[in-house]
């Protein structure tokens, strides 16, 4: 008897192609590519939201250093 495969599998891969939109090359419909491409790219995204905190810190010290050394 044939059997289909399940709409799961589907709706990962529909899921994964649409997180990967606009990424170039095989990276954004081959399978294996796309995904470790999408896992990396979320790493960096995790990372550089902490980093972007403790720029931003150090962006508002020197501003303020800068404007009480003026006065």
């Amino acid at each position: 008897m044939r059997v289909k495969r399940g709409i799961i599998g589907i709706r990962k891969k529909r899921k994964l192609h649409r997180l990967t939109k606009g990424f170039v090359g095989g990276r954004n419909n081959l399978l294996r590519a796309a995904k470790e491409t999408l896992e990396r790219g979320l790493a960096f995204a995790y990372r550089d939201r902490r980093l972007r905190k403790r720029e931003f810190r150090r962006l508002w010290i020197a501003r303020i250093n800068a404007a009480v050394r003026e006065r």
